[in-house]
Order: structure tokens, then C-alpha cells, then sequence
């Protein structure tokens, strides 16, 4: 991946004084070690009228699977080609990002020890990127980019250009163009808005990436007008930490109308934030595990599994209730049940809670005899990952070969995406989602499989219920039928 910043000068001062800034000799190649790869600085052109630094990142794609999230780009943890073949090592992303911290943070704190009056000088700047993931489209770039101040080109890549009719990629050819800005708040812009816009990260967003989004975000952040979009998306969409740095721009932003520090006024706000708190919306993740745990209680379940069960959630909310005897967490993916381990402190736990609770791995497209006998089954936020064409492999391998007395489906309610600000028309509200659901189509879906294995079902709201477009994830509650089941004992 491929990024360039550009500027012209005079005889008074020159365009190389940006060797000065980057703190890079415009006369060396020079290389640095990342953790995923060689980040190289260059100067194709340096002279007094125009300097041109370039910044090259090779990326190791080994070492991306090796120390990263595993799963290519937001691809799916079984798809294994993926982690080695996709475009992170093409298309600018956090990875370059991180590079341009690692490579130019003195520049971007605007330190300059050998000049030290460079950094505030506001100069004509031009900056490329060949290649940019834009999930929103040129639309997006400019609404992230133009607020600041850039004059923004953002011409879409063709999927094929020999194939026009194929249409446009989610790439952009990015240029902008400011006649007067300084090095080191460009290159905080680029590196907060890259990942933005590619809207993932290679990394584990942690708490400590708040601390990170104000300190760079200082000066232009608060006052954006895509401030939540780009504090969602840069947080990974992690609500709890999304949630606190809005609260603190927030403060930012009274302290900058109050002409006073924040440490000033974040005594005065305290009690009403407080009294907010208890208003704020309950997470649609807790919801959705609040209403399979009532359902699951209302089933007289005690025995359950969790099919597709990630990194553990609800086998740990389960485990906090001890009418639920037994838990089975089932996953093809080792790497997220290694986490559901760690999650639920399994090495640490009684020997008494320990009984209760097991982890395997396992594919929901075959029929596997470990999961038969349970009360219960719960497919929470699973099928929509699923292909269509699996689909009836799932099914048949649930309600077929396992047949439990009780099976929970939670899935997205598509019309209901319209709600979501930060959520492009027309997206998934995930990467990984193969399809989402309408309402009257899931309850096509989950009428003919009821009918198909003797199963009744009826459908739960989780979530507000909006009158026009539904619930945000809708619930199928499939109960075995009374004749199937005295007959299925009979059997056995």
C-alpha cells in the first residue's frame, strides 16, 4: 500500500524542509520494521520548488493471520484462503495507519528538534492514495475530508476496466489538495479518517483506543459534523467505548463554548451525567440475551446449547443461572472458542461450576451426535452467516439429527436497518452477513421448517418494536409438537 505527500516552496522556503518535518532525509531510501511488514520512505522528487515523500508499506501476510485477528479482511473464519489472499496489502487500511504513527510520530506531535519553527508553518500540501477502501462511497470521503479544510478528488476504481458494465469497486483513487496546512495535522487527519473509511482494524480495539482518538482527533474532531460516525467506526463499533468518547468531546466541546479547561467543568456535569446514565438504551446484545434467557426459562430448559456460540456471551450469562445444569458452547472456529476459554475462565473455574459447562468445536452443516438429548438449542445471530444454499444442512442437523424440545433463532430484521445513522443504505450490518432477513421472509423460513421437523413456532420482538419497519433482531421460538415428541420417547 501507497501513500504521498507533496508540497511546493520557494527560495525563501524550500519544499525540502518537509525532509525537516518527517524528520526523513530527502536523499535516503530508508526502511522500518513493523509488526506486519517493512515500511518504506522515499523521495521521488526533492528540490526547492517540489518535494514528494512517499511512504510504501510492504505487508506480510503471514504475519498478519499469525498476530492479527486471523480472518483476512473481515472475512469468514472458515474461509482459510482469505487470511492470505485479500487486499490489505493493496489498499490503505489501519495498516498503514499504524505505519504512518510508527514512522512519522514526531512529525505528527509537530516536534522538530533541528527546526524548531517548522512544524506551526502552514504550507501547500498534496496527499495520494492510490487505493482507499471507502465503505460509503466518494460521498463519505467527502464528508469526512472536506469539513477540514481539504479540497477532496475521490475517484472510484473500476472493478475491471476492461468490463465497465460490471460497475465500480468500494475503492477510491484519493486526493487532497489544501493550499494552506501544516504536515502534522495532516497526517492525523489520515491517520484517524483511513481506518474510517475502511471501517475495520487488524487489531483489537482496546480501551486505551479512546485515549488515542482524542489525543489525535484534538483540535478537529470535536467540531466535525461526522463526529459519531467516525468515533463509531474508529472504535470498532464498540458501544462502551464509542459511548465514552463521545462524552468526553462532549465536555471538549463545552469547555471550547466556555472559553475554560475541561477539568473545570467535568465536576459541574457530573451529577446530570449520572442521572443520563440511567436513561441510556440497554445494548441490543443485552436485550437479545435477556429475551433468550426468558424464553429459555419459560421452556423449562435446564440442558442447552449454544450452537455458534463466538466468544462465549451468553454461555456466560447461562452460567450466572443455576436452572441452567448443563451448557454446551458448540463453534467451528478454535480461535473464538479459545476465547470463550479465557472469557469464562475455565482453568480458574470450581470443579462444581466447571461440570456445568463444556466447550467443542463443531460445524452446524453436519449432523453430529454430541448434540442430541439437550431441552434446548439457541441459534443466536448464527444463520445469517450461513450461505443460503447450507441452510438446509444447518437445518437438518438441528432440527433433524438433534431435535431438541426447544429451538431459539435470532436473526437481523433487515427493515429495520433504515434506523441505523451510522449504517450505509443498502449494507448489511455486518461484514460477514451472507443475507438479512425481512420479517415476513424469516417467518416463511421458520413456518416451513416448523412444519417439516413437528415443531409449532411463534415470533418475539427483541428490541423496540418500531410500528413501521419492525424490531432491530426478530426471535423464532420453535417448540416441539406434543404428538412428536410422546411418540419420539415411545421410540426410544
Amino acid at each position: 500500500m501507497f501513500l504521498t505527500i507533496s508540497t511546493t516552496g520557494t527560495p525563501e522556503r524550500p519544499a525540502t524542509d518537509l525532509g525537516y518535518l518527517l524528520h526523513k532525509h530527502p536523499g535516503k531510501a530508508q526502511a522500518f520494521s513493523t509488526s506486519y511488514g517493512t515500511a518504506h520512505v522515499l523521495y521521488p522528487e526533492a528540490d526547492e520548488q517540489r518535494c514528494t515523500a512517499a511512504l510504501l508499506l510492504e505487508v506480510d501476510a503471514v504475519a498478519l493471520v499469525r498476530r492479527g485477528k486471523g480472518k483476512g479482511r473481515g472475512g469468514a473464519p472458515d474461509a482459510a484462503l482469505a487470511q492470505y489472499v485479500n487486499d490489505r496489502p493493496y489498499a490503505a487500511s489501519s495498516l498503514l495507519a499504524v505505519a504512518i504513527g510508527a514512522v512519522f510520530s514526531s512529525a505528527m506531535r509537530g516536534v522538530c528538534g533541528a527546526r524548531p519553527e517548522l512544524p506551526a508553518q502552514a504550507r501547500p500540501l498534496r496527499v495520494e492514495v492510490p487505493a482507499l477502501p471507502a465503505r460509503g462511497g466518494p460521498g463519505l470521503v467527502r464528508r469526512l475530508f472536506e469539513p477540514l479544510g481539504w479540497t477532496v478528488t475521490a475517484e472510484p476504481v473500476a472493478l475491471d476496466a476492461e468490463f465497465p458494465e460490471w460497475g465500480d469497486s468500494r475503492y477510491v483513487r484519493l486526493v487532497l489538495e489544501s493550499g494552506s496546512r501544516t504536515v502534522a495535522e495532516a497526517l492525523r487527519h489520515l491517520y484517524v479518517l483511513l481506518p474510517v473509511l475502511d471501517d475495520a482494524k487488524h487489531y483489537w480495539v482496546a480501551a486505551d483506543e479512546v485515549d488515542k482518538l482524542l489525543r489525535v482527533g484534538e483540535g478537529w474532531l470535536p467540531d466535525h459534523p461526522e463526529q459519531k460516525l467516525i468515533t463509531s467506526r474508529y472504535l470498532s463499533r464498540r458501544w462502551s467505548l464509542t459511548r465514552e468518547a463521545m462524552a468526553r468531546l462532549e465536555l471538549v466541546r463545552l469547555a471550547e463554548t466556555d472559553d475554560s479547561e475541561v477539568e473545570a467543568i467535568d465536576n459541574a456535569v457530573a451529577a446530570e451525567a449520572e442521572a443520563e446514565a440511567e436513561e441510556k438504551p440497554t445494548p441490543l446484545a443485552v436485550q437479545r440475551r435477556d429475551a433468550i434467557v426468558a424464553a429459555l426459562t419459560e421452556a423449562g430448559a435446564a440442558r442447552v446449547l449454544d450452537l455458534g456460540c463466538g466468544e462465549g456471551h451468553l454461555v456466560q450469562t447461562l452460567l450466572k443461572d443455576p436452572r441452567f445444569t448443563e451448557i454446551v458452547g458448540v463453534d467451528v472456529s478454535m480461535r473464538a472458542l479459545t476465547i470463550a476459554s479465557r472469557r469464562l475462565k475455565l482453568d480458574r473455574m470450581g470443579e462444581r461450576q466447571a461440570s456445568r459447562v463444556r466447550l467443542f468445536q463443531g460445524s452446524l452443516a453436519y449432523t453430529d451426535g454430541r448434540l442430541k438429548g439437550y431441552d434446548a438449542a439457541v441459534l443466536s445471530e448464527v444463520v445469517e452467516h450461513l450461505d443460503l444454499p447450507r441452510l438446509p444442512a444447518l437445518e437438518y442437523a438441528v432440527f433433524g439429527a438433534a431435535r431438541p424440545r426447544t429451538v431459539l433463532v435470532t436473526t437481523p430484521n433487515v427493515e429495520y436497518n433504515v434506523r441505523w445513522e451510522s449504517l450505509p443504505a443498502g449494507h448489511v450490518r455486518h461484514r460477514d452477513h451472507r443475507f438479512e432477513w425481512t420479517r415476513e421472509e424469516f417467518r416463511t423460513w421458520a413456518g416451513a421448517v416448523a412444519e417439516r421437523h413437528g415443531y409449532g413456532v411463534r415470533y418475539v420482538a427483541v428490541g423496540p418494536d418500531d410500528p413501521e419497519v419492525g424490531p432491530p433482531t426478530q426471535m423464532a421460538v420453535f417448540t416441539m409438537n406434543t404428538h412428536t415428541n410422546e411418540k419420539e420417547a415411545k421410540a426410544a
